[in-house]
């Protein structure tokens, strides 16, 4: 399973994101995908989830203004980041797990390499 994530780039406070993250490999054995996030100095952070049955979680500090998406005909899952702040600022890490939702990184097998994203104020 290979996991690529891009879509970061630099925007000012307010303003929108969309990640992606493109999968390969054995995928269809995956039942979660997940979006982290490490801030420089900062212990890797969870931000969403999305589960093979559609249902999402995410991190109180995101609520309401991120979104998680898939796209099964692209094998593709997103992040969309709306009304972004200066303390959004991270790299940001697609991953994929066999089991269940869960905000733990350690339950994740396989990591895509992180796209950064700045927000300016």
């Amino acid at each position: 399973v290979q996991l690529q994530a891009s879509g970061g780039g630099l925007v000012q406070a307010g303003g929108s994101l969309r990640l992606s993250c493109a999968t390969s490999g054995r995928t269809s054995r995956m039942n979660t995908m997940g979006w982290f996030r490490q801030a420089p100095g900062k212990e890797r952070q969870f931000v969403a989830t999305l589960s093979r049955n559609s249902n999402t979680y995410y991190a109180d500090s995101v609520k309401g203004r991120f979104t998680i998406s898939r796209d099964n005909a692209k094998n593709t899952v997103y992040l969309q980041m709306n009304s972004l702040k200066p303390e959004d600022t991270a790299v940001y890490y697609c991953a994929a797990t066999y089991y269940g939702a869960s905000s733990s990184s350690e339950d994740y097998d396989y990591w895509g390499q992180g796209t950064l994203v700045t927000v300016s104020s």
